[in-house]
């Protein structure tokens, strides 16, 4: 056992146990470690971290400063291990070179995650602990490597390594601390969930005395504290405290409690009063609304009719038809729901009833089901009428496409026609101003986009020369131009010039780039558009199009910048 309590592992997995160690849970004549839960049952053991997926399933050949690292054959079994001892962060390294000093060990190791100490021994074996759990696991990535000290074929300077787990009397300690920390917090948050899921308790309750009885005699005569006086009251009785001398004080007590039937009684009468006289208001209210319904209904009936009919025009009648049938959806609903607030009321209707009340719930029945009648008898004739009226329009042009109109139609038509005819030009005419001031504020808009998006680019421009020497600002309206900072931009500016003077009508950004980019690759569109954008009066940029072919275009006005 070295100073951090670790217990050494030789090469064949065993550790090598003896009677002086301090484990808790440690037995020395098995050699095992009883389970932490064994010994603590409320403790949950928490499962060992996964094996880190970065680590690379095939072994190569590792190169260090001092050190190589050459695998194992990839034929042979892979290394065995003991069983992971809980919370261990602590490897045993076995077959080292006899010549490795604890740099190269770190050296080797530092990789794998950050080492607390390196506890080596005379013999070819050392422990390394590591600062976390999974740091282990890529330590015990090296196990079956073979170690070559520099370049040297001597035996003393090259090993193969063993790596597995250690038991280490901190790590346990760390992990059981842990464990115990976990299980003061589950037990932490297991008494608050109960707290907030435990009912409230009740209030306190008075003890009994002849002046405490006085007082609750008066609270129980009080309509406002009955309750809580009664619940003192009921809880005086269970515990007893009725006797011989304080039977006439709890029997007035209860006299007391009695004298409230009455008020309650009186209470619930005029509650149910209130209730019947709000029911009568609302099945009142309600068959007004049904009432006013079939009136509309009756007026939009009475305009089906064939007389009145056929003098609206389709537009106007296909509205009508449209409102009556809202009206009709809207009225059988409300009747289905008078219908079933009746149907609730026989339900609920007791043997004690009166007669009186039974005529009069009669009568409205009787009054609903006239009313129903009527809307049906209303809604037939319109139907029949609609029918007729569909079937002349049919037989109407039937008539106009089998035979020419006469002279006297003609002139009967021709009115309607031409009114039409004024209608639809005079809407054709104001659509097209609506749309002539669209695309005159669409080129507005794209107009001044445009001057914002030049000044923001020669803001850029002068942002990116740090205003130095002559520079293009806006002094009371006017602009002063900007003088070429190289001579590509003299080459590119000639180049430009001779382009848009070939073509009279002007180009668009890129087509002037795809020329140029044939002669200079790293020229940009963007540099092309700001150098012409400090030019105001060699080149110009315009609008050309309308609507979805609109483009912009440059155009060479050298020529005019002279003579202006």
């Amino acid at each position: 056992m070295n100073s951090l309590g670790m217990v050494p592992v030789g090469m064949s997995g065993h550790p090598l146990v003896s009677d002086s160690i301090c484990i808790p849970g440690f037995d020395p004549s098995l050699g095992i470690i009883t389970p932490i839960s064994a010994m603590m049952p409320g403790i949950s053991l928490a499962p060992p971290p996964p094996i880190p997926p970065e680590l690379p399933l095939v072994k190569e050949i590792i190169h260090y400063e001092s050190c190589t690292l050459f695998p194992q054959n990839p034929n042979l079994p892979p290394p065995s291990t003991r069983e992971r001892p809980p919370g261990c962060k602590t490897v045993f390294v076995g077959g080292l070179p006899e010549n490795a000093s604890e740099e190269i060990i770190r050296e080797v190791f530092d990789p794998c995650g950050d080492i607390i100490a390196v506890r080596k021994s005379k013999k070819n074996f050392c422990h390394i602990r590591f600062s976390e759990e999974f740091m282990v696991d890529k330590a015990l990535y090296l196990s079956g490597y073979r170690m070559r000290i520099g370049s040297s074929a001597d035996k003393k300077d090259s090993g193969r390594m063993h790596v597995d787990f250690a038991q280490a009397r901190d790590d346990l300690y760390e992990w059981e601390c842990r464990q115990r920390l976990l299980a003061r917090e589950n037990r932490h948050h297991r008494q608050v969930q109960e707290q907030q899921l435990r009912p409230p308790s009740p209030p306190p309750i008075m003890h009994y005395s002849e002046h405490e009885a006085g007082l609750l005699a008066e609270r129980m005569k009080d309509d406002g504290e009955f309750g809580a006086a009664s619940a003192v009251l009921l809880a005086w009785l269970d515990r007893g405290e009725v006797s011989r001398r304080t039977a006439n004080l709890f029997y007035s007590m209860i006299q007391a409690a009695n004298g409230h039937v009455r008020r309650l009684q009186s209470e619930r009468a005029r509650h149910e009063e209130e209730a019947e006289l709000a029911k009568e208001r609302f099945r009142n209210a309600m068959l007004a609304i049904l009432t006013q319904f079939e009136q509309i209904t009756a007026v939009f009936n009475a305009s089906a009719k064939q007389k009145a009919w056929d003098h609206f025009s389709k537009a106007q009648r296909r509205n009508i038809d449209m409102w009556r049938k809202q009206c009709e959806e809207l009225r059988n609903a409300h009747s289905e729901e008078i219908t079933g607030i009746r149907r609730e009321e026989e339900m609920d209707m007791s043997d004690d009833d009166s007669e009186e009340g039974i005529r009069k719930r009669t009568r409205t029945d009787d009054s609903v089901l006239a009313v129903q009648a009527c809307a049906l008898r209303e809604e037939n004739g319109s139907l029949r009428w609609q029918l007729e009226a569909c079937r002349s329009e049919v037989e109407l042009l039937k008539q106009e496409q089998g035979r020419v109109c006469r002279p006297e139609e003609n002139h009967i038509q021709e009115p309607s026609l031409r009114l039409l005819q004024q209608s639809l030009h005079s809407m054709q005419q104001q659509l097209q101003r609506l749309q002539e001031e669209l695309r005159r504020r669409e080129q507005e808009l794209e107009l001044a986009r445009e001057e914002s998006r030049s000044l923001k680019a020669e803001l850029l421009v002068l942002k990116e020369k740090g205003l130095n020497g002559y520079t293009a600002v806006l002094r009371g309206g006017k602009e002063l131009a900007v003088p070429l900072q190289s001579e590509k931009e003299a080459v590119l500016l000639g180049i430009i010039s001779t382009f848009l003077h070939v073509h009279p009508f002007g180009a668009n950004i890129e087509y002037l780039w795809s020329y140029i980019q044939r002669l200079d690759a790293q020229v940009s569109a963007g540099e092309l558009e700001r150098l012409m954008a400090r030019l105001p009066r060699v080149f110009r940029q315009e609008l050309s199009g309308v609507g979805a072919t609109l483009e912009k275009r440059w155009k060479f006005c050298g020529f005019q910048g002279l003579q202006s």
